[in-house]
C-alpha cells in the first residue's frame, strides 16, 4: 500500500468524489472508506497491481475507485439504481472497473460475467452479510482472500455487536475459511468490523 507519511493514499486520476490530492495522489480517506479504516484500525492486505477483485455492495464507487487504482480489474456489484449511477461514471473514467446491477444475494446471475478473483470484498448492509460472503466465495480462487465489512447493526439490532462479530466469524471458519484478522474500525466507523479471510489451497468453500 501506498503512504505519504502517515497518509494512505491511491494512485489514479483524482476528484472522483472531491477528495484531497496529496504529492499528486489521491487521500484514502478513512471516515468515508471502510476498507481505508481497515489500513489504519489493522493491518488488511496488500492490494497488487494483477489482482482481480469482486467487490460486492460497490455503492457509488468511493473505495471502488481507489480499490482500482491498485489493482487491475474490479468487478463492481451494485443493487440500487441510484448509486448505480454514480458507479458507472467512475467506471467511464476507469477502464478497469466492471458495473455489475445484480444482487449480490444471487452470485448466480452474475456468474457468467465474472472470471476467477483473488480478492472478494463485502460491504453488503443486509441480515445475511455472512451467508452472502460464502455464497460468493464460488468465485475466490483457492489461496484468495475475502474482507468482509461487517456492518453489525444490520445483521441483528437486538444482539450486541461484539456478540455479531463472533457469530460471523464462527459462520467464516464454519465454512471452511481461515481467518486472519479481525478488528472494529472505530474511530471511523461505530458497530463496524472487518473480518480478513483466506480461502485454503484445494478448498471448497
Amino acid at each position: 500500500m501506498i503512504r505519504i507519511g502517515d497518509v494512505l493514499v491511491s494512485e489514479g486520476e483524482g476528484n472522483v468524489y472531491g477528495e484531497r490530492m496529496l504529492g499528486g495522489a489521491r487521500v484514502w480517506d478513512p471516515f468515508r472508506s471502510k476498507l481505508a479504516a481497515l489500513y489504519y484500525a489493522g493491518t488488511g492486505i496488500e492490494l497488487l497491481p494483477g489482482m482481480r477483485v469482486l467487490y460486492l455492495g460497490a455503492a457509488n464507487g468511493t473505495t471502488v475507485s481507489h480499490v482500482a487504482d491498485y489493482t487491475e480489474v474490479v468487478y463492481a456489484v451494485e443493487f440500487a439504481p441510484r448509486p448505480m449511477q454514480d458507479l458507472l461514471e467512475v467506471a467511464r473514467r476507469r477502464k478497469n472497473i466492471v458495473p455489475l446491477m445484480a444482487d449480490a444475494s444471487r452470485p448466480e446471475l452474475y456468474a457468467p460475467l465474472v472470471e476467477a478473483v483473488d480478492l472478494l470484498y463485502q460491504d453488503v448492509a443486509q441480515p445475511d452479510q455472512a451467508a452472502i460472503a460464502i455464497r460468493n466465495c464460488t468465485f475466490l480462487r483457492p489461496g484468495g482472500q475475502l474482507i468482509l465489512m461487517l456492518k453489525t447493526r444490520s445483521v441483528d439490532v437486538r444482539k450486541p455487536p461484539a456478540e455479531v462479530f463472533r457469530e460471523t466469524v464462527d459462520a467464516l471458519v464454519a465454512a471452511g475459511l481461515a481467518v486472519q484478522e479481525s478488528v472494529w474500525l472505530t474511530p471511523y466507523h461505530q458497530d463496524h468490523a472487518a473480518i480478513v479471510c483466506t480461502k485454503p489451497d484445494g478448498g471448497d468453500s
